[in-house]
């Protein structure tokens, strides 16, 4: 390899290969910054999962009032 070519190598590799990787990156992450359908329609049943959860607990504190008054002090 020649000393020519050698330089162009040490400035590749300096000055422009970081400089591109950090640009396809700034690109990646501002692609990906908000929620994809798939991640919204997920977060959606989530939400409807632990509001039903949130019932059911209800539900059952409810009867155990009324079956066992004490039950919370014995935790």
């Amino acid at each position: 390899m020649s000393g020519f070519g050698f330089v162009l190598l040490v400035l590749f590799l300096v000055f422009v290969a970081p400089l591109w990787i950090i640009f396809h990156y700034v690109t990646k992450w501002r692609s990906q910054r908000g929620l994809s359908a798939q991640d919204e329609q997920l977060l959606a049943e989530l939400w409807d999962i632990s509001n039903r959860l949130e019932g059911r607990i209800q539900a059952l504190e409810r009867v155990l009032d009324a079956e066992a008054p004490n039950w919370r002090n014995k935790v």
